[in-house]
């Protein structure tokens, strides 16, 4: 008989499916409308659960699931799982730690590129059709050079250490924040977030921080100021939108480069309509690579728990 597997969030590589359907009974909850009662009926059995960093799992549900020998989140975020809880019960949960660090970074990058050269605004220029009636070169405001720019990275570790080697690449200087310095780590470490702001052309934001919320408030993007960029593609909540929203709206930065935000899917109106944003859709991890990377770890992370080895990845046993 197989193992039994929750499944909380699709896995977009097709060969993944493949293979856990021949491994394991998969029962995928977000295509059953009554969650509840399916739980209800069928949570004893499962072994494994599924899911992402951002829906992660609630305590009522892992109760309901007591054979349980593995949560496995395919990201990086665990604020959503009760840590503490699985660890007080010798569950494991994993996450693909290391498998998103290139093409988070890689994104960071691109979208201070992209806010600083206004990428977006000359793509809609040229699609939209205005550059025939407009081929002035002044139709289009000058941008800002990215190379040489002096970046500030919040969270120095897989993340903020990939970024900072790509913008050392351009002849960018680098300083950093974080809970203390990183003796292994080349770059000036600044102690305070609002002095590092003050310091920087661009803040970058990488720190996993999932108990910190509203770090980058009025006062930080005060000190970034009106040719400060602000880039974030750890997590929404790190930044004041409310904020953001109303510097963005007076010119207070020159522009905010977003994967993530607070209350996903929506994002605020100003954010959305303003010129000096660069927005994603919670995009940095996906390419082929990197999901197909994370989806080989979730499957290690089975195939470790159901055969009695603690998985390589567990953050709690």
């Amino acid at each position: 008989m197989k193992a039994q597997v929750l499944q909380l969030n699709p896995i977009l590589i097709p060969s993944v499916n493949e293979r856990l359907a021949m491994l394991y009974d998969v029962h995928r909850l977000f295509e059953i409308e009554d969650r509840q009662a399916w739980l209800d009926a069928h949570g004893a059995g499962i072994g494994a659960v599924i899911t992402g960093g951002h829906t992660g799992v609630s305590t009522a549900m892992l109760q309901k699931m007591p054979a349980l020998k593995v949560v496995a989140i395919n990201g990086v975020g665990t604020d959503a799982v009760d840590l503490a809880y699985c660890r007080a019960r010798g569950l494991p949960v994993t996450a693909t730690l290391g498998a998103l660090t290139e093409d988070v970074a890689d994104l960071a990058i691109g979208l201070l590129i992209a806010a600083c050269r206004n990428l977006c605004a000359g793509d809609r220029f040229v699609r939209e059709g205005h550059w025939p009636a407009h081929p002035q070169p002044s139709a289009i405001p000058l941008a800002r050079r990215f190379s040489g720019m002096r970046v500030g990275i919040v969270g120095m570790g897989r993340v903020g250490r990939a970024v900072a080697q790509r913008a050392t690449a351009f002849g960018c200087t680098i300083g950093y924040t974080d809970l203390q310095r990183m003796d292994d780590v080349p770059h000036r470490f600044v102690p305070g977030l609002i002095d590092l702001a003050r310091e920087v052309d661009a803040l970058v934001l990488c720190a996993a921080a999932d108990k910190a919320e509203g770090i980058v408030n009025a006062a930080v993007l005060d000190a970034l100021g009106p040719r400060g960029f602000l880039v974030n593609v750890a997590r929404g909540r790190l930044v004041d939108e409310a904020a953001l929203s109303r510097v963005v709206a007076a010119g207070g930065i020159a522009g905010a480069a977003l994967d993530v935000f607070v209350d996903e899917p929506n994002v605020p109106l100003e954010l959305r309509e303003s010129d000096r944003t660069t927005l994603q859709a919670h995009r940095a991890s996906a390419t082929w690579e990197t999901r197909a990377d994370m989806a080989e770890m979730v499957l290690d992370s089975l195939a470790q728990a159901f055969s009695g080895d603690r998985p390589a990845m567990s953050l709690t046993t």
